[in-house]
């Protein structure tokens, strides 16, 4: 019947009793899927990682625009690494890090949520914050 209209006998679900099978055009079955994939792949969001990097002596001012672009990042709906960088004598006052890193998290407690906690690498303190 298939060649008899110029199609092609396809099996769909070869596993079944008895298998399942359509007489339609293969080609046109290929380009259907392949579209339908390529648009399931334009609609993923790619969520990124962004990085704000601070001091632990940061002005008031300087906080509140790192917290801006904080939200900013929030609202595009990408993941936020907090970077704290240490030089010289500040290696002595962590707490003050530590200090400004949950004040970062409390900020933002209503819109983040904190994916990875603060922790010393080297000379920098991270933390990982993720848009509810």
């Amino acid at each position: 019947m298939a060649e008899a209209d110029g199609l092609d006998l396809v099996e769909i679900s070869p596993n079944v009793e008895p298998p399942v099978c359509k007489i339609l055009d293969l080609g046109k079955l290929k380009y259907q899927t392949q579209k339908k994939t390529a648009e399931a792949r334009k609609k993923q969001k790619i969520i990124e990682i962004k990085e704000i990097k601070m001091r632990p002596n940061i002005d008031t001012h300087d906080y509140q625009v790192k917290m801006k672009a904080i939200q900013r990042f929030f609202d595009d709906g990408d993941k936020v690494k907090v970077t704290l960088k240490f030089r010289g004598r500040e290696m002595a006052h962590m707490e003050l890090g530590m200090k400004l890193l949950h004040q970062v998290r409390d900020d933002t407690q209503l819109i983040a949520k904190v994916e990875a906690e603060p922790k010393l690498e080297g000379r920098q303190m991270m933390m990982v914050l993720a848009p509810r």
